[in-house]
């Protein structure tokens, strides 16, 4: 009779509790450098999670819309100016073997900041981290960013005058001396730590370069506006862009994409892809300048750039108020939109073109958007409302 036990003899439970002994291993060697440093950042507090969390603080871009980006600054199309001012810059750092200066970059959305900061890295040979102002709400975001860049790495802060004043002020011996300094306890017992950085490149960028406190901005070494691009200038754009989509394209048909793009390479990308599947679907084949100019009437494009809605704030101006001059509330009133929405999205590519004038008494109509809208017959000129004012 077999008789069957529970209970374990010590000669075997020995080497098991051997081994349960000897299973902890010591960490990774970048783990064991990192929480110091981490400990210190985040006031001692480290959890196993906080490590593998710091470098998803900058994410690399999507791949379609990196597919579009030049990687090189010999392919990027316009901007010569400051394209010399950056050559010299980068062949002058490498000569010495130093990482490039800190950079700023301002000017309207979609100029192209983003892929100077991803071409500046690829010719400096180091890697790039992309976030933004926002997503560094706490100190120990930016301070995990910084610890983790190697030297020469390029970190790009977009929207920069977002920045929250602690993390702004983290930043200033970070790019001066290579320091992240660190306050450690509170009251009497607070001491600090100063950790080194290795040296870095931060390139920021901003539409509001104003809005930037005059410390942050003058630590920077090179400060550079992205202009808007002529038509000659998005035309290869446009064309290198349906090269890449695989798009069969005339440049004609570039031409007329270029025309209506408002001077900025985002969104003469954005009106290729929708003429793009205008032409997929309603006549399959090459786009053309006919085609083109087709497809983005459906969509409301006119030849200047204007939508629906451009040209309805011009056309009540002159309908109801004879073109002015018209007060921003009026003009929201009366056309339904939000006055910041008129005087931040609407009203700067119109008085850009010279369509509006902005008087101490309102907005006028100018006699060109009169001739675009063909409001000239009948109509009371804006000379003989600029003589009143």
């Amino acid at each position: 009779m077999a008789i069957v036990s529970s209970h374990t003899p010590d000669d075997a439970a020995k080497p098991k509790a051997a081994k349960a002994k000897a299973k902890p291993s010591a960490p990774p060697a970048e783990e064991v450098a990192l929480q110091p440093l981490l400990s210190l950042v985040k006031g001692g507090d480290v959890q196993p999670e906080d490590i593998q969390a710091e470098p998803s603080e900058a994410a690399a871009p999507t791949a379609p819309e990196d597919s579009l980006r030049p990687q090189r600054l010999q392919d990027y199309i316009g901007q010569a100016a400051l394209k010399e001012v950056l050559g010299i810059a980068i062949q002058a750092a490498q000569s010495r073997q130093e990482p490039l200066d800190h950079l700023l970059l301002y000017g309207p959305p979609g100029l192209g900041k983003t892929t100077m900061a991803l071409i500046l890295a690829e010719e400096m040979g180091v890697t790039c981290k992309i976030t933004t102002a926002p997503a560094l709400e706490r100190p120990r975001d930016i301070a995990g960013l910084l610890v983790s860049l190697k030297p020469g790495d390029v970190l790009f802060i977009d929207e920069i005058h977002r920045l929250p004043r602690v993390t702004e002020e983290i930043l200033y011996p970070a790019m001066e001396d290579s320091r992240l300094d660190i306050t450690i306890g509170k009251g009497q017992s607070a001491r600090t730590r100063s950790i080194p950085l290795c040296p870095f490149t931060l390139v920021g960028a901003t539409t509001r370069v104003g809005a930037l406190s005059s410390p942050l901005r003058d630590r920077f070494g090179l400060i550079q506006r992205l202009r808007f691009y002529e038509i000659d200038e998005l035309t290869p754009i446009v064309l290198r862009t349906a090269d890449v989509l695989k798009t069969p394209i005339e440049p004609a048909g570039a031409e007329e994409i270029a025309r209506r793009a408002r001077g900025t390479p985002r969104i003469a990308n954005r009106l290729l892809r929708r003429v793009r599947d205008y032409v997929e679907v309603k006549a399959a084949g090459t786009i053309t300048a006919t085609l083109a100019a087709e497809a983005l009437e459906l969509f409301n494009v006119d030849p200047c750039g204007l939508d629906w809605t451009d040209r309805r704030l011009l056309s009540v101006m002159v309908e109801n108020f004879g073109g002015g001059p018209v007060g921003l509330d009026t003009m929201a009133a009366s056309t339904g939109e939000d006055p910041q929405t008129i005087e931040e999205v609407y009203e700067p590519y119109l008085l850009q073109i010279g369509y509006l004038q902005r008087t101490p008494r309102g907005r006028i109509v100018t006699p060109a958007a009169r001739r675009h809208l063909g409001y000239d017959e009948g109509l009371p000129s804006d000379g003989s409302q600029m003589t009143l004012l």
